[in-house]
């Protein structure tokens, strides 16, 4: 636990705390951000672009997993939405209970990644700023 709360270890926990709640296992990286801007605030920057880059890329990786399955006729009504917006949509892929569905459809979609990829940074990257700015 000592080694958690040292500066390294709490990066570290940060980071890995990001990807896993972009994953499709429930987390609050929110909280994780936050406990560690507590102890560490002259560490905000590092530690909100850590929390960026492993939201990030467990956004992507459920990207690659929705891209992965096969392509069958959709529900149409459950796509339209993402599909008329394409990559921007994958700004919102923060929000709770949605974000994860978003990014597997994103995927399926074949929506750019390198588009998807940058909304999907930039909408992370504002939450953890509120974070950052709330502790």
């Amino acid at each position: 636990m000592e080694t958690l709360l040292s500066p390294e270890g709490g990066l570290a926990a940060v980071l890995a705390a990001s990807f896993i709640a972009a994953t499709l296992l429930p987390l609050s990286s929110e909280a994780v951000l936050f406990g560690y801007l507590q102890l560490h605030p002259e560490r905000a920057v590092l530690a909100v672009a850590l929390a960026t880059l492993g939201n990030t890329a467990g956004g992507m990786t459920t990207y690659l997993i929705g891209r992965l399955v096969p392509r069958r006729k959709p529900d149409r009504r459950a796509l339209d939405w993402l599909h008329r917006y394409g990559a921007p949509a994958t700004l919102f892929a923060w929000l709770p209970l949605v974000g994860d569905a978003l990014c597997a459809a994103a995927g399926w979609l074949r929506v750019n990644w390198l588009a998807a990829l940058g909304f999907m940074a930039a909408g992370r990257l504002a939450r953890y700023l509120v974070i950052a700015y709330a502790a």
